[in-house]
């Protein structure tokens, strides 16, 4: 288990029967979280002092309820990296706080390493992991995302962190389409980063399922790997998946080249509280 603890422009205030409260700058947001199974007395002024909160409705989906104005987006920050936050109409805010763990990890392995190291980020969402890479001194980044509202965002979030110099191609396409045109072109990456959804769909509808896909993607990417690539980082939401089925897969997929494998768990701290939010799960292959 990794967990997430070095912020301070973020952190989970509280969390009881299935809400967290969350601090995001000068911002504080009630938001649900499925893996808050746990009921314990709460500090009502402390919950009470959430600028909105997202609230379901019968139809699955949900909104933001407002007690004060808030911007329609701010920035927060994680070291050299700042990020624009925003609530959106599906519960998020265009950050994954839990994944600044491997940030750091990402960091840590690109300035260790003694080439150019290209990197290539799927499934790329806002471009936390871009930006960390850019930053730690990547020779490039390519972000790959379906939905174009993400990488406009991940370009944003380049810009604020002051990396609009550096080499970036973003761009919106289909993952699997976008790794059959970079065999057929023969490129290759030094590390690559994924953060694989459960469901999901292209720019053109194409259809992504994790249980029938994921093999199939990591026999992909092995064909666009240098032979000495330096790492590559695999993130997971799916409810079901357990870190040990994940390292099972990527082990078989993997088991020709001589490599470190292994698997955990991300968690983010609680302030009220000896408790931890677990968030995700990842495999690492270095």
């Amino acid at each position: 288990m990794i967990v997430a603890d070095n912020w301070k422009d973020y952190e989970i205030l509280d969390a009881n029967s299935g809400e967290k409260l969350e601090r995001w700058g000068d911002i504080v947001l009630r938001r649900p979280d499925p893996q808050i199974i746990w009921n314990k007395s709460i500090d009502e002024y402390l919950w009470n002092s959430a600028h909105a909160r997202y609230l379901r409705n019968n139809k699955g989906g949900g909104y933001w309820k407002f007690y004060k104005d808030i911007p329609d987006s701010w920035e927060i920050k994680y070291g050299n990296l700042k990020f624009s936050i925003h609530p959106t109409g599906f519960k998020h805010t265009g950050l994954f706080p839990e994944q600044a763990v491997n940030w750091d990890w990402i960091s840590k392995k690109i300035k260790s390493s003694t080439k150019d190291v290209k990197v290539l980020n799927l499934f790329a969402y806002t471009g936390g992991a871009s930006c960390a890479a850019s930053n730690a001194g990547a020779s490039e980044v390519v972000h790959v995302d379906a939905a174009k509202g993400m990488v406009r965002w991940a370009k944003e979030n380049s810009i604020l962190s002051g990396l609009e110099n550096n080499k970036f191609r973003f761009l919106t396409d289909d993952v699997f389409k976008f790794i059959e045109k970079e065999i057929r072109r023969g490129n290759k990456y030094d590390a690559i980063i994924m953060d694989p959804p459960s469901y999901g769909r292209g720019p053109k509808g194409e259809i992504w399922k994790i249980e029938n896909k994921f093999n199939e993607l990591l026999q992909r990417i092995k064909k666009i790997l240098t032979d000495d690539f330096l790492f590559v980082l695999i993130n997971c939401y799916t409810t079901g998946f357990s870190n040990i089925a994940l390292e099972n897969i990527v082990k078989i997929e993997f088991s020709d080249m001589n490599r470190n494998i292994y698997s955990g768990q991300t968690l983010l701290p609680i302030t009220s509280g000896d408790l931890y939010l677990p968030c995700g799960i990842y495999c690492r292959v270095e």
